[in-house]
């Protein structure tokens, strides 16, 4: 699944993080930094496309992680496109399923979309922030429920 090749057409946001930064590090192992102006320009993007793709849920994913999520996958009927929509985006609604999923409410049942969504909640992690931002909402219920 893993493909260092740039032509390639479908590549996850893992893939891109991946790329990016190791094309960072070599360029900082060669010591070619800022040199022409189309080297700025490469150097402008890479910095602006790591800053927000280190955003994104595939900061916290790995190739085994990738492909436990892909042959998981295979169960569900979906292309590789929705595929690769649910692995950038980490869906944990319904809701998101369905924007992501190609005519959904004909392709697949409630069912279907709750085991997809188990699927993709299980294997794909959060990341530390989702997990403290969880945590913080449960917190807040609580003060909310306890008003002594």
């Amino acid at each position: 699944f893993f493909r260092k090749d740039a032509n390639s057409a479908l590549l996850s946001n893992y893939e891109v993080f991946q790329l990016l930064t190791d094309l960072k590090e070599q360029r900082k192992e060669s010591g070619k930094n800022k040199h022409s102006s189309g080297q700025q320009n490469l150097n402008t993007i890479t910095y602006e496309t790591l800053k927000y793709i280190s955003k994104t849920p595939c900061r916290h994913q790995s190739p085994e992680i990738v492909r436990e999520f892909l042959t998981a996958m295979k169960s569900h009927k979906l292309t590789k496109a929705e595929k690769l929509q649910l692995l950038n985006h980490r869906p944990v609604t319904a809701v998101e399923i369905q924007l992501m999923v190609e005519e959904s409410e004909e392709r697949l049942t409630e069912e279907q979309i709750e085991a997809l969504l188990h699927t993709v909640t299980s294997i794909l992690p959060a990341g530390p922030e989702a997990e403290q931002k969880k945590n913080t909402n449960s917190d807040v219920a609580m003060d909310e429920e306890d008003p002594a």
